[in-house]
This record gives structure tokens, sequence and C-alpha cells, in this order.
């Protein structure tokens, strides 16, 4: 992915020390927590998302950074807290903020990491950064209990679950594009454009994600196969897997979702490969890749326009 971030290379290391210096506190704790964070790294995608739309639609000067960084702090403090609630102990590779410093000390920085955002919101001196990310808060939190409400329960429908992972993590890439557009001075109705590119984004990346619960290789990913259905969470996969299935396969999966039976994870694996739940979630994943990728072809041919197009294609093809 760093090739195809070329073109804001030098947007992202300013990005990176400006997250260094927001992060900072008179409280040690959050600095030690805050420099954990900082050190695990990640893709850094969805400040990248933003810069490039930003850039794309000719903005100059620093304020995507300033707005980078809001939608990157808000981002971690969703991890933050899903580690407690899922009861994580490893991410990217590594032990969670709250295997290391206890459940209390991982929500409270979460909550610093949120409190700081809306203060960097207000140094845009963009109400429209408010209101997007005061609606986009709103409704990952809405997504955060749904998903609750959906753990373990093997009757959800694929409309429930598309709109989970639409409230939990495309709103986010939503609201990435959106202030991209807001750094760039943008009209309401274009921002309103690549706000919906910045949601199809983010469910390819939300079911890419899930499918690669079951697929990926645990050397590149960094987690086990099986992670979700641990945590009792019944993703596209399964439920394409129910559906298709033998009564004995469906029976199988929902009593493992309901139970979070991971030691039957083998059994799960060859029903989800035998069912055509694999194509079928790709499948759908390449619908709203196409539709991301649509959006963006009225934006002006420059390197940033390229790039964004070739991060719709990793979105798509990742392996972690």
């Amino acid at each position: 992915m760093l090739a195809i971030l070329s073109p804001i290379a030098d947007d992202l290391k300013a990005i990176d020390a400006l997250i260094r210096l927001r992060l900072s506190s008179e409280v040690p704790l959050i600095n030690e927590i805050g420099g954990y964070i900082i050190q695990a790294g990640g893709k850094r995608l969805r400040p990248a998302l933003l810069v490039l739309m930003a850039r794309a639609l000719g903005a100059k000067g620093e304020l995507p950074h300033l707005l980078a960084v809001v939608i990157e702090f808000i981002h971690t403090a969703t991890l933050l807290h899903d580690d407690v609630v899922d009861h994580s102990d490893r991410r990217r590779g590594r032990q969670t903020a709250n295997a290391v410093w206890g459940n209390a000390g991982a929500v409270l920085s979460g909550d610093f990491l949120y409190s700081r955002s809306f203060q960097l919101m207000v140094e845009s001196r963009r109400m429209g950064v408010m209101q997007v990310m005061a609606d986009t808060t709103n409704a990952i939190a809405e997504g955060e209990v749904l998903q609750l409400m959906n753990c373990n329960d093997p009757d959800i429908t694929e409309a429930r679950y598309l709109r989970v992972i639409e409230l939990k993590t495309a709103q986010l890439f939503r609201a990435a594009a959106a202030l991209g557009a807001i750094g760039a001075d943008a009209s309401e109705a274009t921002q309103a454009a690549f706000a919906n590119f910045g949601h199809d984004f983010g469910m390819t990346y939300q079911l890419i994600d899930d499918l690669l619960d079951y697929t990926a290789d645990p050397e590149v990913s960094g987690k086990n196969l099986g992670t979700d259905l641990a945590e009792g969470k019944p993703t596209l996969p399964l439920l394409v897997a129910m559906r298709n299935g033998s009564p004995a396969q469906t029976a199988m999966i929902r009593e493992a979702i309901a139970n979070g039976r991971v030691d039957r994870i083998k059994e799960v694996l060859e029903t989800v490969e035998a069912t055509g739940a694999i194509p079928y979630t790709r499948a759908l994943a390449e619908r709203y890749s196409h539709s991301a990728s649509t959006t963006l072809q009225g934006l002006p041919e420059t390197p940033y326009k390229k790039a964004l197009l070739e991060l719709v294609d990793f979105c798509l093809q990742r392996e972690s």
C-alpha cells in the first residue's frame, strides 16, 4: 500500500507528527497508552483516504492534516472500546491496550481521544466538520449496540448484518471522504457525492474483513481464523453457509454462533467453503467496490485520483 500512497507521502509524515503532538497530555498514563498505540502503526487508511480526496479536489494547505487526525483519533477510540467489549487481547499481532493496562485504562484513554478529536474539530472552524462527525460518532455507537444485540444470535438477517457494518465501519469511511471534500471547500453536493464513495469503500472493506476471518493466513493477518466466531458474531459468510447448507450443517453453525464454538472452526470452515459463502461475500464486496470506483470517475485526472482508484482495488484484494 505504501506505493499507492506515494503522492501523499509528505502529508502522511505531517499527519503522524501531528498525531504525536496532539496526543500529548499532562496525564502520564494517557501518554503511555498513546505512545503504545502509535507504535502499533496500522494502515492509517482513513486519514489517507481523507487526504487523497482533499488533494484530488484541489485542497491546498494543512487543513486536511488536522481533519485526518480527527478521523484517526475517532477510529482509535473505537478500537480501544471495541477490544474491551469483545474481550480481545491481541490486535495487529500484539497485545491490546486493555490487556496491558486493563479495561479501565483502555476505556478512559478512548474517552480522551474522543474528546480531543472534538477539540480539533472546533479548531477547524468548519461547522460542516462538526455536523459530519457528530452524526458519525452517534451512528458508530448505534452500530456497536446493534452488534452487541446480534452476538450469539444465529437468526439475524443479511439486511441486519449489513446495517451493522454500515454503521460500525462504513460510516467512518464516509466521514473521511466527506471531510476530505470539506477540506477542499467543495460544494455540499460534491461533499454528498464523495461521502457516498466513502460509504461504498467502507462496505467493501468490512465485507472483505469478515471474509478474511475464514480465509486469511494467520501469519499475514496477525489474528487467528474464526475470531469473529469465537465472539459469537454472525457475519455474512456464516449467514450464507446457514442459508445454503444442509440441515446438519446449518444446525452445526447455529450452535457454533450461539455458543462461540471456535473449537468447531474446522467444520465451520469446511461448510463455509462448500456452500458458496466465500464467492457470495466477495461478489457483494465487488459490487460496492465497483460503485466506489464509478463515483471517482468525475474527478480530474491527477495522481491523487489514480491513488484513490488503486486504494479501492487494494481494499478488495487485500489479504490482511
